[in-house]
């Protein structure tokens, strides 16, 4: 942020750094005339990678005809009426006047891919003309934007400082033809091992390859296991990138990208969302599901057994003045799939957690994941800041002494991911949260401290599992993702912090579509409301179901007054 004082009021206004307005673009009708059904992009996405042949069939063998189904069990005495009466009860539930969310669509992981060609490896747009007519009809019914993940290990997959944006580019000036925006995630994660995931993309060869001569720069738990998925952030301040550290290397790449699209950087793209874990995530790989050795609702492990990591244990054991505290993490805190009740450490009476031993460590593992945000957001903001990238004015206030004061700030908003981690939340300890780095128990607000670090950077956070009810889980995982979002949102808006939302799962039920709509407007004073929406995500199981999304679509855009 900068600021600038003058004793009168420059000849110039900043306009030309102000965010461009998308031209205006009528709403069309979700289903198009007979007569221009040939023509439409529904019927040209038939033919495309994106949607079956035949429509009628993929939506009879259509995905969520099972959750429905099952979701019909989660309150005894609902009927098939009830489903169909849930819009008009949620109608009724949004008191007017409200205000429209703005909608993003996720693009598919893999839109821009690796590909060798004549002997060399470049990325590459693939599906183009899919994409393109999807986008067409992403604009056609009313999204705002959407969000797209620009790869550490695409962009810079040659070799470090090596970049090539170049299939973004091309991606980035056709999504902007269809009037739409642009949130760019800096993904410096691996893809494949999360829920959802369709591909796999690793890191950077040249970052495998400095983890082969020192694994560890890689997330390890107890057993020793390294999580090649990201960077431990242990190591954040360690020369183990061919001479930089793991921020130098990201806020260089995060600079490139800057660069590369400094003209649409507050115009097209309006936001960069800086990868700060696992999927993307402010959190630990605690539970890892690419090779199978987590199973939902399992607590997951802590992952402190790297040398960096142990390193700064044993500072903080010793300054707290207890060097036995030091040697690694609780030993009694069971594995991957164990239950609270199974382990010593996270049972909710007498667990070791709830010591002088266990609130050290605890303390120790969440600051440490919020010292990594700190660091890479500071560094991210810096970069976006500098004097040659586009800027907006903040506020002008006038001085005592008849002068104008000017505060600027990066064009684009700076944001990141937490997840919703909402197996063990009505236990006293949230052992899943805890190994994921929140400190967060019935007893302390571990969100707080996230969001007074993001107010301190301006930056936004996005929320998962918006569209989950509490019904929906098993009892024995002791499931909230209803009370985790409200705690969240309110503490969000507690600490002046926008928040924005995702849904974790793709889901076309109605049930899923009521619960996004309550998440997103609020339904209690306290708990706030989301500034926007990023649905998961767009492909076939989009265009199969496009007129329940088109439905959903209008009800976020356009409540009722």
């Amino acid at each position: 942020m900068e600021t600038r004082s003058v004793s009168r009021s420059p000849p110039w206004l900043p306009a030309a750094r102000l965010r461009q307005q998308r031209p205006p673009r009528l709403r069309t009708p979700l289903t198009p005339p007979r007569a221009e059904a040939a023509k439409s992009p529904k019927a040209e996405l038939r033919s495309s990678e994106y949607a079956p042949e035949v429509m009628e069939q993929q939506l009879r063998r259509t995905a969520f005809s099972r959750p429905e189904t099952e979701l019909r069990r989660c309150g005894a005495g609902r009927s098939a009426s009830d489903a169909r009466m849930a819009p008009a009860r949620q109608r009724a539930r949004i008191t007017a006047p409200v205000r429209g969310v703005p909608v993003y669509v996720m693009l598919p992981l893999d839109t821009v891919w690796l590909l060798e060609r004549d002997g060399t490896t470049q990325p590459l747009l693939i599906r183009e003309k899919a994409m393109e007519v999807g986008l067409e009809m992403l604009s056609r019914a009313g999204v705002d934007g959407v969000m797209i993940d620009v790869w550490w290990g695409i962009a810079e997959h040659a070799g470090p400082g090596q970049y090539d944006f170049s299939a973004y580019r091309k991606l980035f000036e056709q999504v902007a033809s269809k009037g739409l925006k642009v949130q760019a995630v800096m993904s410096f994660h691996a893809a494949g091992n999360n829920v959802g995931d369709c591909c796999r993309i690793s890191l950077p060869r040249w970052v495998l390859e400095a983890g082969e001569a020192d694994p560890d720069i890689f997330f390890t738990d107890n057993s020793g296991d390294r999580k090649r998925e990201c960077l431990s952030g242990g190591a954040d301040e360690q020369p183990v990138l061919a001479g930089r550290t793991p921020i130098q290397a990201q806020a260089d790449f995060i600079a490139a990208f800057a660069d590369e699209f400094g003209d649409l950087l507050g115009g097209v793209i309006t936001e960069v969302t800086i990868g700060m874990g696992p999927a993307g995530e402010l959190r630990y790989p605690s539970y890892p599901e690419g090779d199978g050795r987590w199973r939902f609702p399992g607590i997951g492990q802590f992952q402190c057994y790297d040398k960096y990591m142990l390193a700064s244990l044993r500072e903080a054991a010793l300054a707290a003045g207890h060097p036995e505290w030091g040697h690694g993490g609780p030993h009694d805190s069971g594995h991957y799939n164990s239950h609270s009740s199974e382990t010593g450490f996270f049972k909710s009476y007498g667990g070791s957690w709830d010591t002088e031993y266990g609130r050290f460590f605890l303390g120790w593992y969440s600051g440490l994941l919020i010292q990594h945000a700190d660091r890479l957001l500071g560094a991210a903001r810096q970069v976006l800041s500098a004097r040659c990238r586009p800027r907006t004015m903040r506020e002008a206030r006038e001085l005592s002494d008849g002068g104008m004061l000017y505060v600027f700030e990066p064009a684009v908003q700076l944001g990141i991911k937490l997840a919703g981690v909402h197996w063990w939340f009505k236990s006293r300890a949230h052992a899943a949260e805890l190994t994921a780095g929140y400190y967060n128990t019935r007893e302390r607000n571990g969100y707080l401290p996230i969001f007074e670090m993001l107010k301190r950077h301006s930056a936004t956070a996005s929320f998962t599992c918006v569209e989950m009810r509490d019904c929906e889980h098993p009892i024995e995982g002791r499931c909230s993702p209803e009370g985790l979002l409200n705690q969240v949102l309110s503490t969000a808006a507690r600490a002046g912090v926008p928040m924005s939302g995702e849904n974790a799962l793709q889901r076309y039920d109605q049930w899923a579509f009521d619960k996004i709509c309550d998440s997103a407007f609020g339904q209690s004073v306290m708990a706030g409301r989301l500034e926007k929406l990023t649905f998961l995500r767009m492909g076939d199981m989009m265009i199969d179901n496009w007129s329940a999304f088109g439905a959903f679509l209008q009800r976020l855009t356009c409540p009722p007054s």
